[in-house]
């Protein structure tokens, strides 16, 4: 586990050892940091906000050792991936997927995403489906059913997104590294459930997902994407996106949703079913907050196996 450390942040502090190894592979124009282990079919992990790859370590040595190659990737503009200044739009982040896919050699993969990587894993699937073998979503709402939820339900899911919204103000990014990233801790704690929260883990989980958010440009490379989000609806190729992703999905999806998750509200995600027409599960996961896979990594870990062995 990462101590937190005095001085300048740099991305020598997410290459923690373990039963793991640590890659840069070149895909779609950038270079990311992968975290693999195991041999056999591919389950790609997908972290969310503001987390890295570390959100998976619990997980990713049992995947591996239930006979999958298990990789975790930091995505663009995390941890010790490439941190360029665009190309956080829906459309680049589900490029970076297909992309990573294909240059670790495979021809698909399981997804895994969570949170913020759960609307990318959406995506993916839904750009590139024959990339996507299987999916499974944590604590995401299919995009449109997000989107939609926003602007119709005001005292839900548009009173849960005021965080992200404050994400639109000029150096925001400042707010987060500031007191040694002290907002990333207490968004942690927001968003997740009380017994994790206040159980013995969190506060080394906080501290790692702290000193991630130092290193240069990662905090305003996190808060781009939630701002493209947002000002894409007022713009064409924001127009183009849901028209795309109107597209029924043929991808088999599992959703898992923490019924406590105060980010995207389960009743915003419940509804995300329909925008699929392969097989289809929900699954709502009792005294869960919006981390699943740090909440409750036994019972993730379960349903994982049991979608990709599927």
């Amino acid at each position: 586990m990462t101590e937190q450390r005095g001085g300048p942040v740099d991305e020598s502090c997410v290459l923690t050892e373990g039963p793991w190894t640590h890659r840069f592979v070149g895909a779609n124009g950038s270079r990311f940091h992968v975290v693999e282990a195991g041999a056999g079919p591919m389950v790609l992990f997908l972290h969310g906000f503001p987390e890295y790859w570390w959100a998976w370590h619990q997980v990713l040595p049992a995947v591996a050792d239930a006979g999958f190659r298990a990789v975790a990737v930091d995505l663009r503009g995390y941890g010790a991936s490439d941190k360029p200044p665009r190309g956080y739009d829906g459309y680049t982040l589900a490029a970076d997927v297909a992309g990573l896919i294909r240059a670790l050699g495979e021809r698909s993969a399981t997804v895994v995403g969570a949170g913020a990587g759960g609307l990318i894993g959406w995506t993916a699937a839904s750009f590139h489906p024959t990339l996507v073998r299987r999916l499974v979503v944590l604590g995401a709402p299919h995009p449109l059913r997000l989107r939609a939820a926003i602007f119709a339900d005001p005292r839900g899911q548009f009173a849960a997104s005021t965080p992200a919204l404050k994400f639109q103000l000029p150096r925001y990014e400042h707010l987060l590294t500031r007191d040694g990233g002290a907002a990333v801790e207490e968004m942690l704690r927001r968003w997740g459930g009380p017994q994790w929260t206040r159980g013995p883990e969190f506060d080394a989980y906080a501290r790692c997902c702290r000193e991630a958010i130092q290193i240069p440009q990662a905090a305003f490379c996190a808060l781009e994407g939630y701002r493209w989000a947002f000002r894409s609806v007022l713009r064409l190729h924001g127009y183009r996106f849901v028209r795309l992703m109107q597209k029924p999905l043929v991808t088999p999806t599992l959703q898992l949703h923490g019924a406590l998750d105060t980010a995207s509200l389960p009743r915003t995600a419940q509804g995300s079913g329909r925008y699929v027409t392969a097989e289809y599960e929900w699954r709502l996961l009792d005294g869960v907050g919006h981390f699943p896979h740090v909440e409750a990594p036994e019972t993730v870990l379960g349903e994982i196996l049991r979608w990709s062995k599927s």
